[in-house]
């Protein structure tokens, strides 16, 4: 049983002010609508609707936070979390990039989006989601370039990877990591940027993704059982593996 399953819903905001007063990692996952952010949320905690995708796709304004650790019963049960045993939280930041969403709301996104991810010290890591057929849009290139100064990793998740055939999958992973690559520092040196493909409804790459993010927030799964199988689980569906819309 993978740690990321402890996941619950913790708090929501809507500007920075209001962030929590917490100093536990903190792995933020980012993504254009559509792309299939809160599928990926909910298939790798094990939970249907952890993660809320909103039936109009971009509409979503908040900063929606779970909590791993710090409650004493399963993780559909209703006790008290208590913050001060929280080991790492989840963030899911607004989804960007939806055309029918008022200029106003874009640039208090905007505004959220970049403040965070550039100023948030607790920010750990970030996890990009992307189509994996429409991957490293201008939007998705534009939080690369927000986060790369910050030095920390971003992971990046190739989504639909079950709508590639052999060869479009490899070249698609191909061409990310040289994107990845193309990034440097002032002294030449790369990022730790990493990449892989995913798909919520072949169940491709869940297990890849569930290491790194526990990599990513200091949790690593020594306490899983070893005859645990993330990939062969079935209790936490996709939601038709992204067509819906992602907030």
């Amino acid at each position: 049983m993978s740690r990321l399953w402890q996941a619950r819903f913790f708090t929501t905001v809507n500007q920075l002010r209001d962030l929590p007063d917490t100093q536990v990692p903190e792995i933020a996952f980012a993504g254009r609508s559509n792309a299939g952010k809160s599928t990926a949320i909910n298939i790798l905690t094990n939970q249907k609707g952890l993660a809320f995708a909103s039936k109009t796709p971009g509409r979503t304004q908040h900063i929606n936070y779970f909590s791993i650790g710090g409650a004493h019963v399963g993780q559909h049960r209703k006790d008290a979390v208590r913050v001060d045993e929280i080991e790492a939280l989840l963030v899911d930041l607004p989804g960007y990039g939806y055309a029918e969403v008022s200029g106003t709301a874009k640039l208090h996104w905007q505004k959220l989006l970049g403040d965070y991810v550039q100023r948030r010290d607790q920010l750990a890591a970030l996890i990009l989601i992307m189509d994996s057929r429409r991957p490293f849009t201008d939007l998705d290139v534009q939080m690369l370039e927000w986060f790369a100064p910050t030095g920390k990793p971003i992971h990046c998740i190739l989504t639909k990877a079950d709508k590639l055939n052999r060869n479009e999958s490899t070249n698609a992973l191909r061409e990310a990591r040289a994107v990845l690559d193309s990034y440097v520092d002032e002294d030449g040196n790369g990022f730790p940027f990493t990449v892989q493909l995913f798909s919520a409804l072949k169940r491709i790459g869940i297990e890849e993704a569930d290491a790194k993010i526990l990599e990513l927030a200091g949790l690593n799964s020594e306490e899983e059982e070893a005859g645990d199988d993330i990939g062969n689980e079935e209790s936490a569906a996709p939601s038709a593996d992204d067509d819906n819309p992602v907030a």
